[in-house]
């Protein structure tokens, strides 16, 4: 067991100081002052008032590689699970992307199981962008219904050159099977949809509401940040769905994209429910540029780090409080997805926890009640690292 003593615990609700009992993989306890038993091997560490806040989820990660964009030299590498630790991360959910011809889905499940071998905690995406989508059983509720890792379909594009260009009705379609999936398999059973550059990139979604009886609260649409006027769009649609703003890509393309910890900023002003606002890195996935021509003029890969560098210049340079910035990567994910045992700090739940300084720099990490980082240095790596 693990006894952590004076910890400022964020839950994501601030709790003042506390003392946090872990046993195994889980949180057997928090409390003002937690005694260790006598006769009972117990390590004793001291967070000497660290901030201690549940480990980051990132909801939307290639972690079976992406990419090939620009040929198959440009096909991005799997996921390295000392990334996931340098950025505070413990939780993802793997997706394929752009390649469903290449790629499968099936390598994306077994990247998840290795994952989860290794120390961290995965879940995965069925489909690509393409429709019809690719999937394991043949059908995308069978998928979510009886694969355990499996808890809707996505990323699907929508407004977007690369896309299939799916109509209302398949739109339809896809969503009520992913629906009807989840509750078989009580999982989330909702479509996490690419949004592209095409304008009024929002109808889609819009259209198949309108059309059907399906919810706002059906989709997960990302890259929501990845212009000016996709952005405007957001600030109305957030109001009634959920939103995923893209963290990685910035620097990378900062005369298009909003800045993440800005664009949180600007929805919670807008109006836009914090609990509707979710981040994701877009880790191991290209991050292309097109000309006006279609044709590839930039490519860059997208780290986990980036959620941790949002999220801090959310809190430093925002001024927006830690409680509503770590919703976004922690417990607004965790609820949205129906992720059991995540995205907070409370007894019972997965012992996933991340110790920052007043500064927001990672100090430790613990992943499923095991140490991944001390000092800020990795010292969980996967097999080939």
């Amino acid at each position: 067991m693990l006894l952590i003593k004076n910890a400022i615990v964020y839950s994501p609700e601030m709790q003042c100081k506390k003392d946090i009992l872990i046993g195994g993989s889980s949180i057997l306890g928090i409390s003002d002052k937690i005694e260790v038993p006598r006769g009972v091997d117990v390590e004793v560490f001291d967070a000497k008032c660290l901030m201690v806040v549940p480990g980051l989820i990132d909801n939307h990660v290639h972690i079976a590689g992406a990419g090939g964009e620009g040929g198959p030299a440009t096909r991005t590498p799997e996921l390295a699970i000392s990334k996931m630790f340098e950025g505070g991360v413990t939780t993802v959910i793997g997706c394929l992307g752009t390649d469903g011809f290449t790629r499968s889905v099936e390598s994306v499940l077994m990247k998840a199981k290795s994952l989860k071998h290794e120390g961290a905690s995965a879940w995965i995406w069925t489909g690509a962008y393409q429709v019809p989508c690719p999937t394991i059983t043949g059908d995308t509720g069978k998928d979510i219904s009886l694969i355990e890792e499996i808890i809707g379909v996505g990323e699907l594009a929508i407004s977007d050159h690369r896309s299939s260009c799916p109509s209302t009705n398949e739109l339809i379609r896809i969503t009520a099977q992913a629906r009807v999936g989840g509750m078989l398999g009580k999982k989330a059973g909702m479509v996490n949809i690419h949004l592209g550059d095409a304008k009024d990139p929002f109808a889609p979604l819009h259209d198949a509401i309108n059309h059907s009886e399906l919810k706002y609260t059906q989709f997960l649409p990302t890259h929501c940040n990845r212009n000016d006027y996709i952005f405007e769009d957001a600030k109305v649609y957030g109001k009634k769905g959920y939103l995923d703003i893209t963290t990685s890509a910035w620097p990378y393309f900062q005369d298009e994209e909003i800045k993440p910890s800005t664009a949180l900023k600007i929805l919670l002003q807008a109006g836009v429910p914090a609990d509707h606002i979710t981040f994701s890195s877009d880790a191991c996935g290209s991050l292309p540029g097109f000309d006006e021509q279609g044709r590839l003029v930039k490519l860059e890969m997208g780290l986990p780090s980036a959620n941790i560098r949002e999220l801090a210049d959310a809190v430093l340079n925002e001024k927006i409080p830690l409680e509503t910035s770590l919703k976004v990567l922690t417990s607004n994910v965790a609820t949205i997805l129906k992720l059991p045992n995540k995205g907070f700090i409370s007894n019972g739940l997965d012992a996933d926890i991340l110790f920052l300084n007043p500064d927001m720099k990672m100090v430790h990490l613990i992943a499923m009640g095991k140490w991944v980082v001390r000092d800020g240095e990795v010292i969980r790596k996967g097999a080939y690292e």
